[in-house]
């Protein structure tokens, strides 16, 4: 994943496959429902709220290097 939507959309695929609310994970997490929402929605998170959330839904986070991308996918990040 290279952008704030695509973490959002895969948090959502994610929580929806686990039957989840937005609401359940927002429990789990501690974290208020709209907080859940506005992830999915791949608006601004504190990185604490992103892993509470993976964490809530069995995810971990891994870093590695990016594969190369043309002009037009570098454009699309920002």
């Amino acid at each position: 994943m290279r952008t704030p939507h695509q973490l959002g959309a895969a948090i959502q695929r994610r929580r929806k496959a686990l039957g989840l609310t937005q609401t359940d994970v927002a429990d789990t997490a501690g974290l208020r429902q709209a907080t859940i929402s506005e992830i999915e929605r791949g608006e601004g998170a504190r990185l604490d709220s992103l892993m509470r959330i993976l964490a809530a839904l069995d995810l971990e986070l891994t870093v590695r290097p990016r594969t190369r991308m043309d002009a037009d996918e570098i454009g699309e990040i920002f």
